[in-house]
């Protein structure tokens, strides 16, 4: 491995045309499934990263939030449920 590919093998990626149009087409199936517009959710997946970097370290990159229904607990029908999906590379020793 030369010095060129050790240096591109260290730069960071850019996500696929394809994984932009699938993270887009979640953002609208999201809309539709809980009324929520993409937005709000961009909002919200933000919020959340600000407050959780400042307890650890977290791969955004791989950060993965989405909003989907599910049975109620009296099976009464569906409820929307937020799920999170957070890498946590390290915890960080002082809070911010």
């Amino acid at each position: 491995m030369d010095l060129f590919d050790l240096f591109s093998f260290l730069k960071k990626k850019e996500p696929s045309s394809g994984t932009v149009a699938k993270d887009r087409l979640k953002l609208v199936l999201v809309h539709d499934r809980v009324n929520c517009s993409s937005q709000v959710l961009e909002m919200l997946k933000g919020d959340i990263i600000k407050v959780i970097s400042n307890y650890m370290e977290i791969d955004e990159d791989e950060l993965d939030i989405n909003i989907t229904q599910t049975r109620s607990e009296d099976n009464s029908g569906t409820v929307p449920v937020l799920y999170a999906n957070i890498p946590i590379k390290s915890m960080r020793r002082n809070a911010n």
